[in-house]
């Protein structure tokens, strides 16, 4: 399967991802647990953040996917 992960950084400090596994926002700092609680209270953004797997990821996977069986 493919894996949807959606950083947010700071000062080279993660401090909240969202990743299409857990269908959810995960907080590493206290500013970003914070997000996380808030944001996940948001159908809207968790299904705007899903739509980037289908949209993005399954799309370009496809294509790499085929660019890889042409050359074997």
């Amino acid at each position: 399967g493919i894996e949807f992960i959606d950083s947010y950084v700071f000062n080279k400090v993660e401090h909240i991802r969202f990743n299409s596994t857990v269908g959810r926002y995960v907080g590493y700092t206290e500013h970003g647990v914070k997000n996380a609680e808030a944001w996940n209270s948001d159908a809207g953004l968790l299904g705007q953040e899903q739509g980037e797997l289908e949209s993005y990821c399954k799309h370009n996977a496809d294509l790499y996917y085929s660019a890889i069986l042409d050359k074997t």
